[in-house]
């Protein structure tokens, strides 16, 4: 449920869109509560839970030692995912679009093709009936 522009309404306060700087800030907290690579995900996910999560306006963890601290794993994974599509549907990436563009561009040329009953194979242009050929 959205709350504004640049906030998403969830349990216990609203997520505010973050940014690029933020972003990296929460990476590199996260990175230094880690003590191995298997915990750096949800460390950088606390830390960016800390940044984005807001209640009345203000901050609602001080930091992301403070989610680890408070919110379980799943809360931690329910938030973070909750602010990735927020953050996604307010600013699709520029390869989102690529990708559209490139899966349009090949059905677009296989329903030309297909569109050609004696087109030819090499280039795509309408020929005349060869002996022999049925059309």
């Amino acid at each position: 449920m959205l709350a504004g522009p640049d906030r998403l309404k969830v349990n216990g306060g609203e997520l505010r869109l973050l940014s690029a700087r933020e972003v990296l800030e929460a990476r590199r907290e996260g990175d230094a509560l880690a003590r191995d690579g298997r915990e750096r995900a949800l460390c950088r996910n606390a830390c960016l839970v800390a940044r984005a999560l807001e209640r009345r306006g203000r901050p609602a963890f001080a930091d992301g030692a403070a989610v680890l601290d408070a919110l379980r794993v799943e809360d931690i994974a329910r938030l973070s995912g909750a602010w990735a599509e927020f953050n996604r549907a307010c600013n699709p990436s520029p390869l989102d679009g690529e990708q559209e563009i490139s899966r349009r561009k090949k059905a677009w040329s296989t329903r030309v093709m297909s569109a050609f009953n004696g087109a030819c194979s090499v280039c795509s242009a309408l020929c005349p009936p060869r002996r022999g050929r049925k059309t």
